[in-house]
């Protein structure tokens, strides 16, 4: 939505914003800044993004701004060396702004921050054995965060993990040598990423699979004088797929 298509600006507490008791006269004379479309005292996110984006030598000066939306957004343009108090502050995005923001060293106890949300913004920005807290966190949602910004090594740890999106991140790049622990998953969107990355000499272990997926997919890498047994598959794709191999004669 335009903002021309929405209602006249109004701020945090509901009540209409007006350029005459603003503190920042200066900044619209000189186009720094736009009623509807680049206003700090806007209750709009894009709005005040916007006032920033073009004043961030102000954010600096609202980072204990009663609205937590000012405060999360200045943040982003504030100066690093005034962040440490934001990571105390009552509302979880601002944490979690500052906790992008600061180097990784003064961000770690935030790893068992109450909010999922600062959990997942630091999930997404450490590294290496930083992470190892959040790789074994109760929730579902940084555990995956952390599986995407994890090593291979890593990865490993993460094999058994009861939930199937993060065996699935973790079959993607785990070391080839580890995949064989995957072949026997519950979960065929694991097997199938398995069966792509799979050493072609160890596709056998996948060739009888359940899923006519993962079979599909085996079929599509398995070595050419293995293809017979799939050209009698129960589905017809699979079937197609070795047909098309061994007409095309490719191994």
């Amino acid at each position: 939505m335009e903002d021309d298509d929405v209602p006249p600006a109004i701020d945090w507490l509901g009540n209409p914003v007006s350029c005459r008791d603003c503190p920042h006269e200066e900044n619209r004379v000189s186009g720094l800044c736009d009623l509807g479309r680049a206003c700090v005292r806007d209750l709009r996110a894009r709005r005040i993004d916007r006032f920033f984006s073009i004043n961030p030598g102000l954010a600096d000066s609202y980072l204990d701004h009663p609205f937590f939306e000012v405060r999360s957004i200045a943040a982003r343009y504030a100066s690093p060396f005034r962040l440490l108090p934001l990571l105390s502050d009552v509302e979880p995005d601002v944490r979690a702004m500052a906790a992008i923001r600061l180097p990784a060293t003064r961000v770690l106890a935030l790893r068992s921050d109450p909010d999922r949300r600062v959990r997942i913004a630091l999930a997404r920005r450490l590294a290496g054995e930083d992470l190892l807290p959040l790789l074994g966190d109760p929730d579902y949602q940084v555990r995956l965060s952390a599986t995407r910004s994890a090593s291979e090594t890593l990865l490993v740890g993460l094999l058994d993990d009861p939930e199937p999106d993060i065996r699935r991140e973790a079959a993607r790049r785990v070391p080839l040598t580890h995949l064989p622990a995957l072949v026997a998953d519950p979960e065929p969107l694991v097997r199938i990423e398995v069966a792509r990355r799979l050493g072609p000499k160890r596709l056998h272990l996948l060739a009888a699979d359940p899923d006519f997926r993962v079979r599909y997919a085996v079929a599509e890498r398995i070595a050419f004088d293995e293809l017979p047994p799939f050209l009698e598959d129960e589905d017809d794709a699979v079937r197609e797929l070795a047909r098309e191999r061994t007409r095309d004669g490719k191994g």
